[in-house]
């Protein structure tokens, strides 16, 4: 028996943002999708508008596991995460385990294909990737929580906005400028009723 899939598929159970209070709750299957398409839209504007050459496929697989260790340790929440660096390094080494642990639940012919994605190279520009469209993804939550009249999420718009204005990375721009404003329509206004 094979427990690599259920483990994927328990990723529906493990709720984000556990410090707020949110209009809709969101967990880390859902928001690994959101970050997989980010990446592939920030990828594909990188290389189609810009002219560059990061590997889109790998930066997406990296994005589609980004989040697997969560299903051993949860999601801690980013102010306990970072609150100092020591507890950081040690939170770190404990999701590089619960990696391992789940990696070892696949099949020897399938572990080396798909474990290269599941122990993403952090220091790749690929990977850079995957962190701007995780920080894209939250920003695009925190307008989903403000167009929902949730107050809650005003000062982590404005945080995580900020942040990724500080990436300096053009296909982010690009991304803010041409489609960041369609999320603040309506279904009908997007259907141009």
């Amino acid at each position: 028996m094979e427990k690599f899939y259920a483990y994927m598929d328990r990723m529906k159970f493990i709720k984000r943002w556990q410090l707020m209070r949110s209009t809709r709750e969101e967990n880390i299957m859902e928001h690994s999708h959101s970050v997989a398409v980010l990446t592939h839209a920030l990828t594909t504007i990188e290389r189609e508008v810009f002219g560059g050459t990061v590997n889109a496929e790998q930066a997406v697989l990296y994005a589609l596991y980004h989040e697997v260790s969560e299903v051993m340790t949860g999601d801690m929440p980013t102010p306990v995460k970072y609150f100092n660096m020591q507890l950081h390094g040690e939170y770190e080494k404990l999701e590089t385990l619960a990696v391992d642990k789940i990696a070892d639940t696949l099949p020897a012919d399938l572990k080396k294909s798909l474990s290269p994605y599941l122990h993403a190279d952090k220091n790749s520009e690929e990977y850079r990737f995957v962190k701007a469209a995780d920080k894209l993804s939250a920003y695009l939550k925190c307008l989903e929580e403000l167009n929902s009249g949730n107050k809650e999420f005003v000062q982590a718009e404005k945080t995580i906005g900020q942040s990724l204005h500080d990436l300096n990375m053009r296909s982010v721009e690009y991304f803010f400028e041409r489609f960041i404003p369609a999320f603040y329509l309506t279904l009908d206004e997007l259907q141009g009723l």
